[in-house]
């Protein structure tokens, strides 16, 4: 039985090294699930869905736990996987390498774009009257002299980047119950848990409100994926992905839920503004003005973070696309520190363009909710990539799945249930203007993805390719 495609048992030298150890792979997966729309968008989305919105994070959580899930036990179905296109590729075929890949890829340009853009806008609150250009080159700069260092250097990075979001949301949790228990009161009244249900019950925005909410929070989790793209370079994989995956829930409950039991326990929900940091007001309200200038910074290294996060996976997918002729072979090349420097450098130009839209526009706001729902609209697809290829693996790789020390549970079902979600998440986006108009925009992407492959699919090297997997669907068929 054929168990590998050829692009996956190819050998090349140079090759990543695995230099990421457990404590990074656990902080990535952290800093995954922590994304910059927790500290950013949960304004939008409390006054819109109201405390509803614990149960949207809840949601949202526990479906896309089983997106990692499959995407776990198909990653240590052969560990000469080095993300999720390789097995797209290998169970669904070429073209589900090529869309994932260039899609993994436009998702985290488009999020780096908007990470660009919240530093941008909160660097002008720290330094009022700084052009907006010089975080946003600043920022790029930066990350890029880190990521051009060592793999390891980029865990480092973002092992401390993952730290401070920890700290900032346990202090938050840590100062509101305080605020709760020792009586604090401002002009929106006392701190209390019944805030939760006493201005209009737990769905005071009936059910459309409660839809609204999963626009901006579903952005709040891009990057939870992000552990598979370091699968490659991961010691001891069998151990730590596991690990880190299935720490998701835990992560869900207290940095999500947590805080925003919190949050709307100190301030009514109708006091939450779109725009604005949720975390930064209950500092300010609590009357640690200095606090909120620090939790103003943490929230700027949670956008470094993503950026960070982006930088590393687009490169690392446009040196996997260049090492399958998915993309121009020069993106295959690595450093003498085995790092694909010239897919870095790509990412690094192409995140600049945050800095023109900025310019580009007149609201920071506006800009940045446009690129969000771009980016979840492309997240939905690969995740669902992901969970078409799980679906593939149990038909033709039944035995692997009864050998699987990591089995996906729930199973074929709960695949349908996750897609299920997908659609309702979807047409949540259909009930808004703005995220309308980006959903309207994001298929020139696919488009334009259908006419590359059409021209690409043609080549010899990619007939050979097809012409292997088809060889393996029939030897697989013929084994069962």
């Amino acid at each position: 039985m054929a168990v590998q495609s050829i692009s996956s048992t190819r050998v090349d030298a140079p090759h990543l090294e695995r230099q990421l150890s457990n404590r990074h792979i656990q902080l990535i997966a952290i800093g995954g699930a922590i994304g910059t729309g927790l500290f950013m968008g949960s304004g939008k989305t409390i006054s819109a869905a109201g405390p509803s919105v614990i149960f949207v994070y809840m949601i949202i959580g526990f479906m896309l736990f089983f997106v990692m899930r499959a995407m776990g036990e198909l990653l240590l179905s052969n560990l000469n996987y080095k993300s999720f296109s390789d097995f797209a590729a290998d169970l669904l075929g070429p073209w589900a390498g090529f869309f994932t890949g260039w899609t993994y890829w436009f998702c985290w340009v488009i999020t780096g774009i908007a990470d660009v853009i919240a530093i941008a806008g909160y660097s002008q609150e720290l330094w009022p009257g700084l052009p907006l250009w010089i975080p946003g080159l600043a920022t790029v700069g930066i990350l890029l002299l880190l990521n051009l260092a060592t793999v390891r250097a980029f865990g480092e990075t973002e092992f401390w980047f993952a730290l401070i979001k920890i700290i900032a949301i346990a202090a938050l949790i840590v100062v509101g119950m305080f605020m709760i228990f020792s009586g604090f009161s401002s002009d929106a009244g006392p701190a209390t848990f019944s805030n939760l249900w006493s201005h209009g019950g737990f769905f005071p925005n009936e059910f459309m409100g409660f839809v609204a909410g999963f626009q901006i929070a579903v952005f709040a989790f891009v990057g939870i994926e992000l552990v598979g793209t370091t699968a490659a370079e991961a010691k001891d994989p069998e151990k730590n992905l596991p690990k880190a995956i299935n720490a998701i829930p835990i992560r869900v409950l207290l940095f999500y839920v947590g805080a925003l039991i919190i949050l709307m326990s100190v301030t009514p929900w109708t006091q939450f503004e779109s725009g604005r940091s949720p975390f930064i007001a209950m500092f300010s309200l609590a009357g640690l003005g200095a606090a909120a200038t620090v939790v103003n910074l943490v929230v700027l290294s949670s956008a470094m973070s993503s950026a960070n996060s982006g930088i590393y996976s687009t490169s690392r997918m446009v040196y996997g696309l260049a090492k399958e002729g998915d993309a121009p072979a020069r993106f295959a090349a690595l450093s003498r520190r085995k790092v694909p420097q010239n897919a870095l450098f790509l990412s690094c130009v192409l995140l600049l363009s945050g800095v023109v839209l900025m310019y580009a526009g007149q609201d920071i706001g506006k800009a940045f909710e446009m690129v969000t729902t771009v980016s979840a609209v492309c997240f939905i697809f690969v995740w669902s990539m992901i969970l078409a290829s799980y679906l593939s693996f149990r038909k033709r790789r039944a035995e692997l799945h009864e050998r699987s020390a990591y089995r996906m549970p729930g199973g074929i079902p709960m695949v349908w249930a996750v897609f299920a979600f997908f659609a309702f998440v979807l047409w949540a986006l259909t009930t808004q203007p703005d995220t309308f108009l980006a959903l309207l925009v994001t298929p020139v992407w696919f488009v334009l993805l259908g006419i590359g492959w059409l021209v690409l699919r043609r080549r010899p090297s990619h007939l050979a390719r097809y012409a292997s997997f088809q060889r393996d669907l029939q030897t697989e068929a013929a084994e069962r």
